[in-house]
């Protein structure tokens, strides 16, 4: 039984019966050997030319439990060596917690075929080139590279998964980074099994069919029919992935499933999609999740060092906050879960996110203050299902903390975040919020702050052509949280300051101190003294001065002719350059920059360039503001403009010319 909630509405349905089936192995088509790269895109290096996968069930009486099995089959053509990657083959296999069911590849064929003076020649891949790789205790990956690849080169493999995980069935991925000429999945669904079925994606399929498939499960002795379900999209472009971007999985074009029930035989039901309440029971009484947040008592004896000079409630999660920064460290393992309970955490000075976040949550329980745990996703992990609770979806937690009228967002995994600031994996869509005593509910975590920059530059022109002065910045929010970051990679600000040096263009640093390293509530203070060599002299009748030499924008971060998913940054941001330059005497300003405001619609950024002068002294302002977090993809052009006019403004000198001259 299928139940479809279809994010992309099915614009072309065939309920014809539809003959959906496997290619030939190594058989080709003409059209195969003709397709060139500029047939489909002539950004790609590679291309799908047919991709066939088929998921089925079978109910194993030695094992007593429900396999998915998946064949799988694709020929791809490399049109270029640039295209090689794609003959680089990684199948995971995973295990799960008990390590007893685990998925198992089997039937595994590669072939390369090259057509050389109009032979075809064909090289099987040989299976002492297999290779595994135990990436981890949950997974093992198989490994091959295909041989003998040229320009031109079509190469295809197909595999056999056996797999005891049936909760997600078979997410079918439609849209890859390479075009695909022709994508087809068919998936035989017993009667017994209800999946949840949702088309992620900006493109609608070519193909869906559904009909009845007679007796294709059997289990204790009775054929169960099934649906059996036809999905198939033609001509898919590449999804091109660019900066600014959550997981790429959440834009994908694809075909995902949900295990929401199972009928038994005796025609009683587990309902597998729970509802929140169930949820909410479940993790409260979990020994690793809510369990670990009624641990008020592992604060009980050292609470009051920790929380000697707090003198409100904000002082005390502050001090706990802190506390907990400098005391456990992150072992740069995720979760949601407490992987060694928050008392050995404690102890050891050391866990996972699930560790560090939930004793947060104990302490600041046990110093009177209103905690709730927060779970979310992180955003190379995807976005989470709103629809129904799916646990699995959730790959860490976070501390909330409610204060009056307010509330605080806390990770204590990051030394260097402020109180209040997410890291900004953690900004990725919806959380959900557990509380022990009331319903969990909804709510979509933003950046407490704007991320800022301004940069100060008082400087002098001196006769010999060189530029000297202090330049002074000052770092607010994920600018801020990232400089501190590195600082720590270098054992003295003095090495950090000569990489800066090392990697600046625009202009030479003497010398320097930064202020603010350790206090994380205020802003990073660098402070540099530096030189710019303009000129050998000032004998010329003019000079050319660029203004724009403090991180000037010399590439659009937007190159696409079209994008189909929003410009996620995470913060707002602002940027400000000031600038006042002592001239010697006896010049006028004979040509600048364009006084520059230009802005984005709906508030949503701006731009702005000044450049005068007075006297003997040469100012210059610069405001770069991106004041949305998340822009959509209807503003994609509007960016991309936006940036190209910045590219050209900032190429445009200030020109001196002597008086009289």
């Amino acid at each position: 039984m299928i139940k479809a909630y279809l994010i992309s509405a099915f614009l072309v349905l065939f309920h014809a019966c539809l003959h959906a089936q496997d290619f030939v192995f190594g058989s080709l088509m003409p059209a195969d050997v003709k397709l060139a790269k500029n047939d489909l895109d002539s950004s790609s290096n590679a291309a799908v030319l047919n991709e066939y996968g088929k998921a089925f069930m079978v109910y194993n009486d030695t094992k007593g439990y429900t396999e998915l099995i998946v064949d799988y089959h694709v020929r791809i053509k490399i049109f270029n060596s640039d295209g090689y990657e794609h003959a680089d083959i990684v199948l995971p296999a995973y295990k799960d917690e008990s390590g007893e069911r685990t998925d198992v590849l089997s039937e595994i064929k590669a072939v390369t075929i090259n057509i050389n003076h109009g032979r075809v020649v064909s090289i099987p891949l040989d299976k002492g080139q297999l290779f595994k790789e135990e990436v981890s205790k949950y997974l093992t990956n198989t490994k091959f590279t295909f041989p003998s690849l040229q320009d031109g080169s079509i190469i295809e493999y197909s595999y056999r998964l056996v797999s005891p995980h049936i909760f997600n069935f078979k997410t079918w991925q439609l849209q890859d980074d390479i075009p695909k000429v022709n994508s087809l999945f068919e998936a035989l669904i017993p009667g017994m099994y209800t999946y949840n079925v949702i088309l992620r994606g900006p493109y609608p399929l070519d193909i869906q069919d559904a009909k009845l498939k007679s007796g294709c499960f059997r289990i204790a002795g009775r054929d169960i029919d099934c649906s059996h379900m036809t999905y198939g999209m033609k001509n898919i472009p590449a999804f091109v992935e660019e900066d600014y971007m959550t997981s790429a999985m959440n834009f994908k074009s694809a075909i995902y499933f949900e295990l929401s029930d199972i009928y038994r035989l005796d025609g009683s039901n587990i309902k597998i999609t729970k509802e929140w309440r169930n949820v909410d029971r479940e993790l409260v009484s979990h020994p690793d999740f809510g369990g670990q947040m009624k641990r008020d008592n592992v604060f009980k004896s050292i609470l009051p060092t920790i929380l000697a000079d707090a003198s409100d409630d904000l002082g005390k999660a502050k001090a706990l906050y802190r506390y907990l920064q400098r005391n456990i460290k992150w072992n740069r393992y995720l979760g949601k879960y407490s992987e060694n309970n928050i008392k050995n955490a404690l102890e050891r000075r050391s866990g996972n996110i699930g560790d560090i976040n939930l004793a947060l949550i104990a302490g600041l329980r046990a110093a009177g203050l209103d905690a709730e745990a927060v779970m979310l996703s992180t955003r190379d992990n995807g976005v989470v299902n709103d629809i129904h609770p799916v646990l699995s979806d959730f790959n860490y937690v976070v501390a909330k903390v409610n204060i009056g009228d307010s509330y605080y967002l806390l990770d204590a995994s990051d030394p260097f975040l402020p109180f209040g600031l997410l890291p900004l994996h953690c900004i990725n869509g919806k959380a959900r919020v557990v509380n022990l005593k009331e319903p969990s509910y909804w709510i979509e975590p933003k950046s407490s702050q704007k991320s800022t920059t301004q940069y100060t530059l008082t400087a002098e022109l001196h006769p010999d052509g060189r530029l000297t002065g202090q330049l002074v910045t000052h770092s607010h929010g994920y600018t801020a949280l990232h400089k501190r970051r590195e600082l720590a990679n270098y054992n003295t600000t003095e090495e950090y300051i000569e990489h800066i040096d090392e990697i600046q263009t625009g202009f030479t640093i003497l010398g320097g101190e930064i202020k603010g390293v350790a206090e994380v509530e205020e802003p990073l203070v660098e402070h540099y003294d530096v030189e710019v060599k303009l000129y050998d002299g000032l004998n010329a009748p003019e000079l050319f001065f660029n203004p724009f030499f403090i991180n000037r924008v010399t590439k659009n971060p937007f190159n696409l002719d079209e994008r189909t998913y929003p410009v996620d940054m995470g913060a707002a941001s602002e940027e400000r350059v000031l600038m006042t330059i002592k001239l010697p005497s006896g010049y006028e300003l004979k040509a600048k920059p364009d006084d520059y405001n230009m802005v984005l619609e709906n508030k949503g950024g701006r731009y702005l360039t000044q450049t005068q002068l007075a006297g003997e002294t040469l100012t210059f302002s610069q405001l770069l503001a991106l004041n949305h977090a998340t822009y959509a993809p209807e503003s994609y052009f509007a960016l991309k403009e936006f940036f190209s006019r910045i590219i050209q403004q900032e190429k445009i000198d200030v020109v001196l010319q002597k008086t009289g001259g």
